[in-house]
């Protein structure tokens, strides 16, 4: 996973990131919350871990931010000394999803990150075959149909448009987009994305009539969004 850590300890910031990291998620680490707001505008996290005592804006201020202005908002995880019972239902009430008590262990850091990133998105089934309306997506062939008609698609495509699929209504950054389906071959340039999206949007026929379209987020990336 994508995970976005505020954090204004360089020590305390380095070993969150090494722990996340030796579990295998991609760490974007920064000391002010403007930083992260700034990242958020233009980029996808799965999760989002916020330190609460941050100079510029506090963690409570970037979650409280996150939920009005990013739709929808990635799981939030609170993460401070802050212990009292009306510090914590304060960061409930602006929208956090868990609350994470320092010192942290890093076992069970772990397991609230997946927590919170279960019930956000949840595991699609493991089936041969998944249905989207009048789509269907055979996994092991890698196949598209439409109305039982088969849709020709490369092995990128398929990969592009199951990934929009799984992610109905949310907002998608282009680098995001980018590690998913490419796993971050820095030697493919990211406009690649658009080209991709152009070619499945136009075999798939993601139209309103076809129960589904591709909505282009300026500056940002893309949503796939339902329309029946």
């Amino acid at each position: 996973m994508r995970i976005a850590i505020l954090e204004d300890d360089p020590t305390v910031a380095v070993q969150l990131s090494e722990t996340l990291s030796t579990a295998g998620h991609h760490c974007f680490a920064f000391e002010s919350g403007r930083q992260l707001m700034k990242f958020l505008r233009s980029e996808t996290a799965d999760v989002v871990l916020l330190d609460w005592n941050i100079p510029d804006a506090s963690g409570l201020e970037v979650a409280r931010w996150m939920n009005k202005t990013l739709e929808p908002p990635p799981p939030i995880v609170m993460i401070t000394v802050r212990s009292v019972e009306e510090d914590i239902l304060a960061a409930f009430r602006v929208g956090i999803d868990d609350y994470v008590t320092k010192p942290v262990q890093p076992a069970v850091l772990l397991a609230r990150i997946e927590a919170v990133a279960r019930r956000a998105y949840p595991e699609p089934p493991k089936n041969r075959s998944e249905q989207f309306g009048r789509y269907r997506f055979d996994t092991q062939l890698k196949q598209i149909r439409l109305d039982g008609e088969a849709i020709p698609v490369t092995r990128k495509e398929f990969a592009l448009a199951l990934l929009l699929f799984h992610n109905l209504n949310r907002s998608l950054s282009r680098s995001y987009i980018f590690e998913a389906v490419w796993g971050g071959n820095p030697d493919i340039q990211t406009r690649t994305v658009d080209t991709h999206i152009s070619k499945v949007r136009a075999k798939l026929k993601l139209r309103a009539e076809h129960g589904f379209r591709v909505v282009p987020l300026y500056g940002y990336g893309y949503r796939l969004e339902p329309t029946g």
